[in-house]
């Protein structure tokens, strides 16, 4: 008798302005999983909240058919629980891969919920996932870590002056400056900032998505972006520069245009490549990262050398991203690159698991 396949519940959507990013990501990833040795059970989570069953995908996926490049969070209406763990009998394990990014799903309410559920997901864990979404305080924790980054400053909405912001920012880090949602991913809400008018409505479009807006100086830097994979042993990719197609990378370049350059691996010295692999191992450990995460950071040669940008966790699988790619270049192919994303969230359950309840 055959063994029963591995449940793989595909998460989408989300109520966060990355719902259709996240959309674009899970049609990839389904159609990368090995039939053969998942079934697959892609959930979207509409924007008001409700959870769907594609049963369209199902079908396809059962029949053989190829995938559009976007999945509908459409389908039949199913309670969380339910989907999560599913009418299964002691024999069927189930894994969960989260792949919404932005609020609501990266940073560490899903994961709270499957954690409750007693169910093994693929990713970093609650206080991770919260931390590296706010990116203000993963900047404090990566600077306790010793870990550098450009300078900022953090304006929190009803709790900071608002009348000084402005002339604050550019008293302590000058012109141009870069306005960030502190919550947020995908370039969503991210402006940069030429003067000061400029920045009172670049802080004005943040705070459209957050209550804490994040002002950090502008560097004449490359871009450069590495793939962690692993949990207490994590490893890192070939780094890979983004040579973006308009003034920074924003959401049209990544996501609309494409007009990106990707350069995979970066043209950077064996020395230079070994340091920033080291680093964004380190990074990834300081942030209590687990299962993956693409750790971006800038480069000023001659200068300060690399500085942290951010550390996705849950970055994106789309065509387009870097994640899948830099691995590719690594040796790892999609879709061994998503087993073993199952096996580190299965290794991470079991070592969970095995902690006391008793005192």
């Amino acid at each position: 008798m055959a063994s029963p396949l591995l449940r793989l519940v595909v998460l989408f959507g989300g109520v966060s302005a990355e719902h259709d990013v996240s959309c674009v990501t899970a049609a990839h990833v389904l159609a990368a999983a090995d039939r053969d040795k998942y079934e697959l059970v892609p959930i979207g989570i509409a924007k008001n909240g409700t959870w769907l069953r594609n049963d369209k995908a199902i079908a396809t996926l059962a029949d053989g058919g190829e995938l559009p490049d976007r999945l509908e969070t459409a389908g039949t209406e199913v309670e969380p629980l339910a989907a999560i763990r599913g009418d299964l009998d002691a024999s069927t394990i189930t894994v969960v891969l989260p792949l919404l990014h932005g609020p609501h799903g990266e940073d560490g309410t899903i994961q709270g919920m499957l954690e409750l559920f007693t169910v093994p997901y693929v990713g970093a864990g609650v206080l991770s996932s919260a931390l590296c979404m706010d990116k203000a305080m993963a900047k404090i924790v990566a600077e306790q870590a010793g870990i550098p980054q450009c300078r900022w400053i953090e304006f929190r909405d009803g709790i900071d002056d608002p009348n000084t912001i402005v002339a604050r920012a550019i008293d302590e880090l000058g012109l141009p400056l870069f306005v960030k949602p502190a919550n947020l991913g995908s370039s969503v809400g991210i402006t940069k900032a030429h003067d000061a008018s400029e920045l009172d409505k670049s802080i004005d479009l943040a705070l459209r998505y957050d209550d804490v807006v994040i002002i950090e100086e502008s560097v004449t830097a490359r871009e450069v972006e590495v793939a962690v994979l692993g949990n207490t042993a994590p490893e890192a990719s070939v780094p890979g520069e983004i040579l973006p197609g308009s003034e920074f990378y924003d959401y049209e370049d990544k996501y609309v245009t494409g007009a990106a350059t990707l350069v995979i691996p970066a043209d950077l010295p064996a020395e230079v490549t070994g340091e920033v692999r080291e680093l964004a191992a380190r990074s990834f450990t300081a942030l209590r990262c687990a299962g993956m995460a693409r750790v971006d950071f800038f480069y000023e040669a001659g200068g300060r050398g690399w500085l942290l940008n951010e550390v996705n966790t849950i970055p994106g699988f789309t065509p387009a991203s870097m994640y899948p790619k830099l691995w590719e270049a690594s040796g790892l192919s999609y879709p061994d690159l998503i087993d073993r994303l199952v096996t580190l969230a299965l290794d991470n359950h079991r070592r969970r698991a095995g902690f006391s309840t008793e005192h």
